[in-house]
This record gives structure tokens, sequence and C-alpha cells, in this order.
């Protein structure tokens, strides 16, 4: 296989993090459409990450915020988003750089991205993934104390299945055939 000089793994994955920072930026403009909502997943070592020591004791790797009914000042700039949030009662102010972000998953619409660990895109490995209509929730509902996640393969298209009759081409079938007389 011919090696990527280009390095598209790494363009794809900030491009994917352009969309949750166009999305989020919307967001503190105008507020939260219909009955959007995100889970969002964040690397909790990663350079920029702000949060309280309780909740780095608390979460000590990857943690996962959803931004719904309780959440209030959100700010995003070109690297990084702040938000006030609510845990266990008590309110506290996260700074997280989009570069810290392991997932993004809106529920309303079954919609969402899953990037590998910045180690691993260095590595030159599979970076992103987009994810629609997944079969179960990506993300857990409440704050997750897992490790960072990590993206699945990269999405194939599937192979035809094999024709009863042991063909393997397609039938040529004239549009005249059709047309009315």
């Amino acid at each position: 296989m011919a090696t990527d000089h280009i390095r598209y793994d790494v363009l794809a994955q900030a491009a994917l993090r352009g969309v949750v920072r166009t999305v989020l930026a919307d967001v503190a403009k105008k507020g939260l459409p219909g009955e959007h909502h995100f889970k969002i997943t964040f690397n909790i070592t990663a350079p920029g990450v702000r949060l309280s020591d309780r909740m780095r004791a608390q979460y000590p790797e990857a943690m996962t915020i959803v931004m719904q009914h309780q959440f209030w000042d959100l700010r995003v700039d070109d690297d990084a988003f702040e938000v006030g949030l609510s845990f266990g009662g008590v309110p506290e102010r996260l700074t997280v750089p989009f570069e810290a972000v392991t997932a993004f998953y809106d529920p309303a619409v079954q919609f969402g991205f899953q990037f590998e660990t910045l180690e691993a895109a260095a590595a030159g490995e599979r970076t992103a993934t987009t994810v629609e209509k997944p079969a179960a929730p990506a993300l857990p509902a409440a704050a997750s104390k897992t490790s960072a996640l990590s993206a699945p393969s990269a999405i194939k298209p599937a192979d035809p299945p094999p024709r009863p009759d042991g063909g393997s081409g397609g039938e040529v079938v004239r549009l005249d055939r059709f047309r009315k007389k």
C-alpha cells in the first residue's frame, strides 16, 4: 500500500472537529434547537483541559458530559470550548480543547463522531470515523470513567451478495421495456 504523504486521516479528523466547533458555536449564540443535545467525551489528560481537582480525581482518564438541560455560559473559540455544568449539585466550569475531544454524539438524530487519540494519529493509524444511526448509543448517558474511545475500522462498502444463479455481474435492462407505447 502506498504511503499517505498528504495524511488524509489527520485532515478528516480536523474537519470533523471543525463540525463540532461549528455546532457548539451555533448553540452558544442561539441555544439548542428542537430536541438536539450532545454527549461529548474528552481526554482529561490532554493539554489545555481545565476542570476541578475533584472532577480529575473522579474521572482520571476520560469524561463524558451531557449538554442538554442544565448547562450555562457556553463559550467557543477556535481551539476550545468552555461551559458551566453541575455535577452532583456542584457547579463546575470546564475548558475543553477540541483536540481533547474523543467523541461527539447527538442522540436526538443518532449522529456522531468518534476520534482516536492524538498518539494514534501521530503513529499514522486511522483517526476519524463518522457514525450514523448506531445500533446502540455510542456513549453512556452519564459521565464515564473509561479510557478515551478509539475509532472503529474504516467503513467500507459491503460486497454484493452472491447471485443465486452463480453469476457475478449485473443484468443489463433496457429502459425501453418500461416505456408506455
